[in-house]
C-alpha cells in the first residue's frame, strides 16, 4: 500500500506532519479528516525499501540503461522466456549493483502478483508516467514484446536528439572557456609583470598599454565584486526558474532567441509528434496521451499550450483543431496533423511530421554551429590579441627609446 507524507493542522492550529498508509490520495485526505486534521499538503513518499531501491539511482542510472533495459527485456520476451524470467536474467547479467537492485525489486513485486507497469510506477526516478503507460497498455492488449521494442525505438530516436544538441554546444563551450581562461592568465599574471617592469622604465605608456593596465588593476583589485555580481545573477536567475511565472518566461525566451531559438522548437516539436505518435500507436487514449505529453516537454511554453488544448478536445479525436486555436505551433504541423486525422493515419503523420523536425533541427544545428564557431574564435582572438597588442606597443616604444 501507498505511503504518503502529510502537513496538516490541528484542531488547536498546530502544525503536524507525518506519514500514512492508504489506498490513494483520496483515501489519505479521508483518513486525515477522521483524525480531526486539516490537510496542508498530501505527497507519495517512498517507503523505506524503495529509498534504499532508488536513493541516488537518477544520477547513477543513465537514459542508456534505461534503453538497454527496455531491448534485452523485449529479445527475452519474444524468445519464449516468462516476464520474471526474463527480468531475473538481466539481474544476473548485469555488472552494475545498482541496476541489480532494481532489477531484483521488479522481480520480487512480478512475483507477487503485481503487473510490470505496477512494479515500474513504484520507481518514478527511473520510469517516467509514459513508459509506464505504454507498458500497461501493451500489458492490456498483450503485446508487450512488440512494445517494448517500440519503446525501444522512441528512446533511441530521443536520444539523438538531446545529443544532437548537446553536441551543438560542446565545441563552443570549449572555445569560450578557453578564451576566458586565457584573458583571466593574462590580466592576473602576465601583465601586472609587465606592469612593474614598465614602472622601472619610467616611460610613457601608449593610451591602449594604460587602458589594458587599469583594468587589469581592476581586475585583480576588484575581482570579487564580479565574482559577487555573477554568483547574485546565478542565483536570482534559478529562483526565477523555480517559479511558474518566470520558468514560463525564461522558456519563451528560449524559444524567441535568434538562430537558437529556433533549435530549441524544432527539437520541441519532434518530441512532442514522436512521443504522442507513439502513445496513440499504442492504445493510449487521445485525452491521456496529451496530459502525458505536456508533461514531457520540457519547455513550459509549449507545455501550456499542450495543456490548453486538452481542454478543447470535445470529441477525443481531433487534435489539430484545438492546438490551431493557440499560436505556438507552426501551421505546416497544424496542417499535416489535420489531414492526417481526416484520412484516419493520425499516426503515420505524426511520425512523418517528427521526421520533418527532427531533420529540420539537425539543419538549423549545422547553421548555429557554423556561425557560432568562427564567431567565438573571432572574438577570443579579439580580445587576446588586444591584450597583446597594447603590450607589444609599450615594448616597441621603450625599445624605439632605447635605440635613440
Amino acid at each position: 500500500m501507498p505511503t504518503f507524507a502529510y502537513k496538516a493542522k490541528t484542531r488547536t492550529g498546530e502544525v503536524t506532519a507525518g506519514t500514512l498508509m492508504a489506498g490513494d490520495r483520496r483515501m489519505a485526505l479521508a483518513e486525515l479528516g477522521r483524525r480531526g486534521y486539516f490537510p496542508l499538503s498530501v505527497d507519495a513518499a517512498e517507503s523505506a525499501a524503495d529509498k534504499k531501491l532508488t536513493g541516488g539511482l537518477r544520477t547513477r542510472v543513465s537514459t542508456r540503461d534505461v534503453l538497454m533495459f527496455t531491448q534485452q527485456l523485449s529479445s527475452l520476451l519474444r524468445s519464449g522466456m516468462s516476464l520474471s524470467e526474463a527480468i531475473g536474467v538481466l539481474e544476473r547479467r548485469t555488472q552494475k549493483k545498482n541496476l541489480a537492485m532494481v532489477f531484483g525489486g521488479l522481480r520480487k513485486e512480478i512475483e507477487q502478483g503485481e503487473t510490470l507497469s505496477s512494479a515500474l510506477s513504484k520507481q518514478p526516478k527511473l520510469f517516467s508516467r509514459f513508459f509506464v503507460n505504454l507498458v500497461k497498455a501493451g500489458e492490456a492488449s498483450g503485446t508487450l514484446d512488440d512494445v517494448l521494442i517500440r519503446l525501444g525505438k522512441y528512446q533511441e530516436q530521443a536520444s539523438e536528439v538531446r545529443e544532437k544538441l548537446v553536441g551543438a554546444l560542446i565545441y563552443p563551450l570549449i572555445v569560450v572557456l578557453a578564451g576566458i581562461g586565457a584573458v583571466i592568465f593574462f590580466m592576473t599574471f602576465m601583465v601586472p609583470r609587465f606592469v612593474v617592469m614598465f614602472s622601472e622604465m619610467q616611460t610613457t605608456m601608449p593610451l591602449p598599454t594604460r587602458i589594458l593596465i587599469g583594468i587589469s588593476n581592476a581586475f585583480t583589485a576588484y575581482w570579487w565584486i564580479g565574482a559577487a555580481l555573477v554568483t547574485a545573477a546565478v542565483i536570482l536567475f534559478k529562483q526565477q526558474a523555480r517559479t511558474p511565472e518566470g520558468r514560463l518566461t525564461i522558456d519563451g525566451w528560449k524559444l524567441r532567441a535568434p538562430v537558437f531559438g529556433g533549435i530549441m522548437m524544432a527539437s520541441a516539436l519532434a518530441m512532442f509528434a514522436r512521443t504522442l505518435a507513439t502513445l496513440l500507436e499504442n492504445g493510449v487514449p487521445v485525452l491521456t496521451a496529451l496530459q502525458i505529453v505536456e508533461e514531457t516537454m520540457t519547455n513550459r511554453v509549449i507545455a501550456n499550450e499542450i495543456s490548453a488544448a486538452r481542454t478543447r478536445v470535445t470529441d477525443g479525436t481531433s487534435i489539430s483543431q484545438p492546438l490551431a486555436k493557440g499560436k505556438v505551433f507552426p501551421p505546416l504541423l497544424l496542417d499535416m496533423l489535420g489531414v492526417g486525422e481526416e484520412s484516419g493515419e493520425v499516426v503515420p503523420a505524426l511520425k512523418n511530421i517528427a521526421d520533418m523536425y527532427e531533420q529540420e533541427l539537425a539543419h538549423k544545428i549545422k547553421i548555429f554551429t557554423t556561425l557560432l564557431e568562427p564567431a567565438i574564435i573571432i572574438l577570443m582572438a579579439g580580445v587576446v590579441g588586444s591584450i597583446v597588442v597594447s603590450i607589444l606597443m609599450a615594448v616597441f616604444d621603450i625599445t624605439s627609446g632605447i635605440g635613440k
